[in-house]
């Protein structure tokens, strides 16, 4: 069950924004993610930029571009999209390399980037935590990332 969503602060939310890099590979499940991050962003008041890559594998290119950007920067960057294990370890391959890059990137800009880019077993997990309001980790990638541009700007960064 996901905790309540944290209390926000006009001073500390007000003028937030957070760019949204979305899959659209396996649609159905990054749309519901999709739809819930927006919704609860909505809610703080927080700027939703949103941005669709083809694949979970084109997210990284895409935030790293939205991190240098100076014309309109960011608070924080939301990497949402869901990988499907097959037969092969293709999935895996990508899985990884995602989170490599990802990782790497919010180091590079000390910019906090939320990783739901889920890799998952089957179909039933990505209903679990895709489509089931209670679980939808598009509102936890919101929330996690809401509360990490408050601790950035506590930190002065």
């Amino acid at each position: 069950m996901l905790k309540k969503a944290p209390k926000t602060k006009g001073e500390i939310v007000a003028g937030t924004r957070v760019a949204i890099v979305a899959s659209r590979y396996n649609a159905r499940y990054v749309n519901s993610m999709l739809r819930a991050a927006k919704a609860e962003l909505a809610n703080a008041k927080v700027a939703a930029e949103v941005v669709r890559v083809p694949g979970a594998f084109e997210i990284p290119t895409v935030a790293s571009a939205l991190a240098k950007r100076l014309a309109k920067p960011i608070d924080a960057i939301l990497c949402l999209g869901v990988i499907l294990r097959g037969e092969t370890s293709h999935a895996e391959h990508i899985g990884q390399a995602v989170t490599a890059a990802l990782a790497q990137l919010q180091l590079k800009h000390s910019l906090p980037v939320i990783h739901e880019v889920l890799l998952l077993e089957n179909m039933e997990q990505a209903k679990q935590r895709c489509l089931d309001s209670g679980q939808n980790r598009g509102i936890e990638a919101a929330r996690t990332a809401i509360e990490m541009t408050r601790v950035m700007r506590r930190l002065g960064a």
